[in-house]
């Protein structure tokens, strides 16, 4: 039988301990990592639907800003929000009951740049706005609740 010193015996430890880490490292390290993981995560979950929301808040007070100045101008809303950014003035304006001709002398647009696409799209529903003419108003078309518990509806 052979017999292996202490010395021996330490020096082939420590030349096995040097070559790694052992299970319960790395499972500490695992845990750690998932800790920090399930902290962090949940703040950037929804990152893409708050996106989506600030656009359309600031689209909304951007296009009914753009009605508000036609109306002061022309002393009619617009038919149709793509008129908002028309190049030459539109043959028509609504003054809240009908449609009647719009003199191009008062228009002084187009009131914005360029609307984004021909309907103007909802960037939460994907879907055209709700515009009443008659009264000059843009909602968004998104139905539900938005991540603050407001009602789409009500912007």
């Amino acid at each position: 039988m052979q017999c292996i010193s202490e010395s021996s015996a330490s020096g082939y430890r420590s030349k096995r301990r040097n070559g790694g880490f052992t299970l319960v490292e790395l499972l500490v390290v695992i845990v750690v990592l998932a800790i920090l993981a399930a902290i962090v995560l949940p703040k950037f979950m929804d990152s893409g639907a708050r996106s989506r929301e600030a656009a359309l808040k600031s689209n909304l007070k951007l296009i009914r800003n753009a009605i508000t100045i036609y109306k002061t101008d022309t002393g009619l809303y617009p038919v149709t929000l793509n008129e908002l950014s028309a190049a030459p003035a539109p043959a028509q304006g609504n003054n809240g009951t009908a449609d009647v001709a719009l003199t191009a002398a008062n228009w002084h647009g187009p009131y914005l740049q360029a609307t984004p696409t021909n309907p103007v799209l909802d960037p939460v529903s994907g879907n055209a706005y709700t515009y009443t003419k008659t009264t000059g108003t843009v909602v968004s078309s998104a139905v539900g609740n938005a991540l603050d518990g407001t009602a789409y509806s009500s912007w």
